[in-house]
Order: C-alpha cells, then sequence, then structure tokens
C-alpha cells in the first residue's frame, strides 16, 4: 500500500498546507468542500507538490520533514526555479 505525501496551497490566501493520505483525490475533495477544519477557510486550495512513500511510517516522517524549517527550505528553492 503507498501513500502521498502532498502540499497544498490555498488560491485565497496563499497560505500551504502539508498532509499525508492514502486517497489523494478523495482528500484533496475533502479539503475543498470544508471537511477539513483547518483548510476549510482558505479554500479553494491546489496541489503543489505530490511524492509516493511505501508506507504510513516513510509517510509520516517526510511529512515531518516538509513542515520543518528545512523542509520548508526545500520547498521554497523547489518552487524557486
Amino acid at each position: 500500500m503507498s501513500f502521498n505525501v502532498y502540499v497544498l496551497q490555498s488560491e485565497k490566501s496563499g497560505i500551504l498546507y502539508t498532509g499525508f493520505t492514502e486517497n489523494l483525490n478523495r482528500r484533496i475533495h475533502e479539503h475543498n468542500t470544508g471537511k477539513s477544519k483547518f483548510t476549510s477557510g482558505h479554500m479553494p486550495w491546489k496541489i503543489i507538490y505530490t511524492e509516493v512513500v511505501d508506507n504510513r511510517l516513510e509517510a509520516r516522517k517526510r511529512e515531518k520533514y516538509l513542515k520543518s524549517a528545512t523542509g520548508k527550505r526545500f520547498l521554497k528553492k523547489l518552487f524557486s526555479t
């Protein structure tokens, strides 16, 4: 079973949201229909980054990395080119 680690950007406010899921399409739909408390105030969302990992533990580790200062620098560098 694989997991998607993803980064969304709010088209309304520009903020980023990082998460992971087994079903990316379902999860994005939930974010864009107000079913997630935090993201409901910043809809609509667009996917700006995804990666696939092999298991839940690796997905959680990668999510934590992307939320860290080092991970944020990685994303900033990725999108600045």
